[in-house]
């Protein structure tokens, strides 16, 4: 999914599914793709558009009421995860929809936040101060993030959480993310279900993790203002509009090849 200049939303995927019909969608400032559990791939995955006025659309599978967002409003911030979708309103509150087991929706309490991210099973969330909270299944200690200070951006992975700190070290928890604790000058992180990918403050990416599907390959990329991973692929955002994926192309969604801003 990308979002254009002119707040229409462009897609790569299979094009007559349901989470890539937004062709009508406008006025939209910002996108975010619910994943398909990495062990299910079932394709039941749905998109949330957050709307300049601080609406919210949803479109895809809803079988957990993970697309029920038609009533939120003054919307800053939005993440959308395995049948789950999560809001950040103008003061800080947390809103969430969907999947109620595992815990990952228990986000009524959450104050002061302006950032969130989803993971498969659990949630997190960024407070202005520097601090985290997460809530939800917590099997390999994703949600681990209380003692945490400092920070500038958050993900969540499959069983991972992420973190990027005020002098761009990236901090992490849970399985399979060790790797990336080497990384310097981090400015922003992106978490698929089994690799992890960081921008830095020079435009290079790196990666690390799983690469059944060359989605870590990403070392000659340059020129990045921003990055995304999907399950198995990863996305980079150039200063003049382009884009960049590598990865599982299985339902053509690497083929970016026609998205411009």
């Amino acid at each position: 999914m990308g979002v254009r200049r002119d707040g229409s939303v462009v897609t790569a995927g299979i094009p007559r599914a349901p989470e890539c019909r937004v062709e009508a969608w406008r006025d939209i400032v910002a996108v975010a793709a619910g994943n398909v559990h990495a062990a299910s791939n079932t394709g039941r995955s749905h998109t949330v558009g957050l709307r300049g006025d601080g609406t919210v659309l949803a479109t895809g599978w809803n079988q957990d009421g993970q697309c029920d967002v038609a009533d939120w409003t003054g919307v800053t911030f939005i993440a959308a995860g395995w049948r789950r979708t999560l809001g950040v309103d103008i003061d800080g509150f947390v809103r969430a929809v969907g999947r109620r087991q595992e815990g990952a929706c228990d986000v009524d309490g959450w104050r002061e936040v302006v950032a969130v991210a989803a993971g498969d099973w659990h949630s997190v969330g960024l407070r202005g101060d520097g601090t985290a909270t997460a809530v939800g299944n917590n099997w390999r200690g994703q949600c681990d993030v209380t003692d945490w200070r400092g920070l500038t951006s958050i993900a969540a992975g499959y069983l991972s959480t992420a973190a990027v700190t005020a002098d761009g070290r990236v901090l992490t928890t849970g399985s399979g993310v060790d790797e990336v604790r080497g990384w310097r000058d981090i400015v922003a992180i992106s978490a698929g279900s089994h690799h992890t990918v960081g921008l830095n403050a020079h435009g290079r990416v790196h990666a690390a993790g799983d690469n059944t599907y060359r989605q870590c390959e990403v070392d000659s990329w340059e020129g990045v203002v921003a990055v995304a991973t999907g399950s198995a692929h990863t996305l980079a955002l150039r200063a003049d509009g382009s884009v960049l994926a590598t990865g599982d192309n299985t339902n053509g969604q690497c083929d970016v090849g026609d998205f411009s801003l």
